[in-house]
């Protein structure tokens, strides 16, 4: 092991990867594969909704017990377990064993959520007092690995192969990946609270007690107006243009759009109101997904897809920074709760769904309910950042009504460091 930290380049490097094994692999390769396992007869839409669940609830356990985790852990030892045990539970989801599905996707969860904390965590740690910029690109991982599982799966779909052999093969890429970036992992001697690191710190001042809570609201109809495409796209897709050529690339092209969203988030201007952002990001995601309820040919599944894909990765990058301003003390804790409400909203999605393909007769009526109550979702919570937007004030108009007046609001608000 180095006695020397790795270069940023590396660390970025292996963070990404790392991220998209633990998000593209044990979060959403159910996605791309759930066609595959519906034509293999080996589950039905109902058991899928089960499947997707116990992946959402076992990232809100996750999200919780990354939080419990003590500091003084090896968070490399803890890495290293996440890839380990992702491509174990990913390559034990090819076994015959349906009863035991359930149960895996559940592990996969959790393991993707304390994945992603200790990651990212260590990653921004190594990256601190570095003068990297490039921090943020850490988080393309999860819409990488989304788009490589998706065109890895339309191959497979192409020859024929069935549900479980795609298991085996993403079992098998992500322990490539993980053998190429095992070694960066190595111990270091800067702290990885994964929430610590570059937090802002705010001007001293009374936060109102609302605003938390109706920030946590906001966020969490994030997860859950997402969640119903995340979840059923490559089905939707199917159901609308059966036999198209194309169906197997609408889920990719959600990845490469989020890679794409990741990127440019960390570019906006950092003196505007984060907010304002969000809900930017939150209405480029509702327009998305009304646009296949409404839109159902390939080329309207296409821009779907990017929209939905462009705000997946770029909303939490927003989120966290907003509230580190609005915590910036113990600012880990509500961190947690923002990921653990974001979960729930997740874990709502495929009941719903499965609540409404019980009351229709058509599956594609379903699918269009479904998609209009995620896309409604959305803009509440677009609607909430704005009313947040309006009763309290962002940073820079604080702290210029202490200094000018009320008056004059020109300035500059301090700038965000990523996650």
């Amino acid at each position: 092991m180095s006695k020397h930290s790795p270069s940023p380049y590396m660390v970025v490097l292996a963070g990404s990867a790392s991220l998209a094994i633990a998000m593209g692999v044990g979060r959403f390769a159910f996605t791309p594969i759930l066609p595959m396992m519906l034509h293999d007869g080996v589950l039905d839409l109902s058991r899928a909704g089960e499947l997707a669940t116990a992946n959402y609830v076992g990232y809100l356990v996750g999200a919780v017990a990354a939080m419990a985790v003590p500091r003084r852990w090896d968070h490399t030892f803890v890495i290293r377990l996440t890839l380990v045990t992702t491509i174990l539970l990913t390559a034990l989801m090819s076994a015959p064993y349906a009863e035991a599905w359930v149960a895996l996707r559940f592990l996969a969860g959790v393991t993707s959520a304390v994945g992603f904390v200790f990651t990212s965590g260590w990653c921004l740690a190594q990256l601190s007092g570095t003068g990297s910029s490039i921090g943020s690109a850490i988080f393309t991982g999860p819409g990488a690995g989304i788009a490589v599982s998706g065109l890895t799966a339309s191959g497979m779909t192409v020859l024929g192969l069935s549900g479980s052999t795609a298991w085996l093969v993403f079992a098998a890429i992500s322990a490539i990946i993980s053998g190429i970036i095992w070694k960066t992992f190595g111990k270091s001697s800067k702290p990885s609270d994964a929430y610590s690191v570059g937090a802002p710190t705010r001007a001293s001042g009374k936060v109102p007690k609302s605003e938390m809570p109706l920030f946590a609201i906001a966020y969490g109809l994030a997860g859950f107006g997402y969640i119903v495409t995340a979840t059923y796209l490559p089905v939707i897709a199917k159901n609308s243009i059966p036999g198209s050529p194309l169906l197997t690339v609408f889920w990719p092209l959600l990845g490469l759009a989020a890679v794409f969203g990741s990127l440019l988030a960390a570019r906006v201007k950092h003196g505007a109101d984060v907010r304002l952002h969000l809900t930017g990001a939150y209405l480029v995601q509702a327009v998305g997904v009304a646009l296949s309820v409404v839109w159902h040919d390939a080329f309207g599944l296409a821009i779907s897809s990017i929209l939905v894909g462009l705000p997946f990765t770029a909303i939490s990058f927003f989120a966290m920074n907003e509230v580190r301003r609005i915590r910036s003390s113990h600012h880990s804790r509500y961190m947690g709760l923002l990921t653990a409400v974001f979960a729930i909203g997740q874990i709502l999605g495929p009941p719903t769904v499965g609540a409404i393909m019980d009351r229709v007769v058509d599956v594609d009526v379903g699918f269009d309910l479904a998609l209009a109550v995620a896309s409604i979702a959305l803009v509440v919570g677009a609607a909430i950042y704005v009313l947040m937007i309006l009763l309290f004030p962002g940073e820079r108009e604080r702290r210029k009504s202490r200094t000018t007046g009320p008056s004059n609001l020109k300035g500059e608000a301090p700038r965000s460091s990523p996650m």
